[in-house]
């Protein structure tokens, strides 16, 4: 932060858009982005924690939207050709085209909240071809709830004694939590096989 000083909040814009934005890049830790800057925000006072939550909730507004389009872009290349509509049957796109006419909204803005399922739902519900409009509203809802709670969880939680002791922990422990969702559904899955 004291080498890039206000550009700073620039790069964290491209990361977090990165993370949601392009589909190859569903690796990067935007759940640990978030709760690490809110906490520096708390504990040292050079980031804006009201900056952070706008400049942030832009960019994963603006990913996400970008990634939803590139799904709508590509789903006519994709079941157009021969090689990849193997990827991308008819059948397969009916089933995520009843999908996102049944839970979309849902699957939209919950999804902010479970890493990896955040950076492909978008691209799914844009090739689904779900409207632009439905999808715009929970993605604006979804992003600016996620990073608000987020940055906001790592922004108090960051001053307790105990969490700035065992910072690096707490910080493998948010990605970890948040992995939790996806392991239940796996779970359950294998369950009712």
């Amino acid at each position: 932060m004291a080498s890039f000083g206000p550009w700073i909040y620039g790069l964290l814009f491209l990361l977090i858009f990165s993370e949601t934005g392009l589909v190859i890049t569903p690796f990067l830790p935007g759940d640990s982005v978030l709760f690490l800057c809110g906490s520096l925000a708390a504990l040292s006072h050079s980031l804006n924690i009201v900056q952070l939550i706008i400049i942030l909730s832009i960019a994963a507004t603006v990913g996400d939207f970008i990634n939803f389009k590139l799904g709508k872009h590509f789903s006519r290349r994709i079941t157009a050709s021969r090689l990849l509509s193997r990827l991308l049957n008819p059948q397969r796109l009916r089933k995520a085209q009843t999908f996102f006419t049944h839970h979309g909204n849902a699957a939209v803005f919950l999804g902010r909240f479970i890493p990896i399922i955040r950076t492909v739902i978008p691209f799914t519900a844009g090739m689904s071809q779900m409207q632009t409009k439905t999808f715009t509203k929970y993605n604006i809802a979804g992003g600016i709830t996620w990073v608000m709670f987020t940055t906001l969880s790592g922004f108090f939680l960051g001053t307790i004694p105990f969490v700035k002791a065992n910072f690096e922990l707490i910080t493998v422990g948010v990605g970890i939590i948040s992995l939790i969702p996806i392991g239940l559904t796996l779970i359950r899955k294998q369950l009712t096989i």
